[in-house]
């Protein structure tokens, strides 16, 4: 009976480290009264094997590219990609929303295939795979929002393979990435030099954007007042 039991017990756990089961908390039973250790004065380690085998098996899709890695960190395009102005990574952005139908936050293999198709570039299924491959760093077999500014970071440094899929994106999307930020520069002064007017322009823009929204809404404002005027004077 003990031989039984430690075998089964035994299987159920490399099942569970296979990821073939999930583990289970052990059932309490009362203490029978006879002085013996019952599961209840046992440790309970149903919630530890359960947690030991969701790591194991996270671990094993990690090793084996079928699961995806979290960042940690949040993702924050004006501060990682510095080379583009706050209007070149608002223009991708809408870019990016005007294609992303499914609004989830992807551009996966059909919306790109309508993307081209919309740039009057279209690809055969194979292309379009190879466009997704060179960037998708996650290997997701989709594009997010970070993964599609690094076409136009590969566009503006040069990297992409003239006329390819990507190329030809970064080429009829109609933003200009041709500037180029703190990485093209030549020496540590001059990266330091850049460095200072890429944080006066990102200030600038930003005043610029809260200039226009302000305008926007006194010239709201005065619409509002004249539309009044006008209805009063009908009564």
């Amino acid at each position: 009976m003990a031989t039984d039991e430690l075998s089964s017990k035994l299987s159920r756990r490399l099942l569970i480290e296979d990821g073939a089961a999930e583990p289970v908390a052990v059932d309490l039973v009362p203490n029978s009264g006879d002085g013996q250790q019952t599961e209840e004065d046992k440790p309970n380690t149903g919630s530890a094997d359960s947690e030991l085998g969701a790591k194991l098996q996270r671990r094993g899709e990690l090793n084996e590219g079928r699961g995806e890695a979290h960042m940690s960190t949040v993702f924050n395009p004006y501060t990682e990609f510095k080379e583009f102005s706050r209007k070149q990574i608002k223009d991708m952005e809408k870019m990016f929303k005007t294609f992303d139908t499914g609004k989830d936050g992807f551009i996966d293999l059909m919306e790109l295939k309508l993307m081209m198709e919309k740039l009057e570039a279209p690809q055969t299924h194979l292309g379009l795979k190879n466009m997704i491959k060179e960037v998708d760093e996650d290997l997701d077999n989709k594009l997010s929002f970070r993964e599609f500014l690094m076409i136009f970071r590969k566009a503006a440094a040069g990297e992409l393979a003239q006329d390819s899929g990507l190329d030809i994106l970064a080429r009829l999307s109609e933003i200009d990435v041709s500037a180029e930020g703190v990485k093209g520069a030549k020496t540590f002064f001059e990266a330091k030099v850049q460095a200072i007017s890429e944080s006066n322009r990102f200030e600038a823009e930003i005043r610029e954007e809260q200039e226009s929204k302000k305008q926007q809404a006194e010239d709201q404002k005065q619409r509002r007042a004249a539309f009044k005027e006008l209805r009063s004077a009908f009564k």
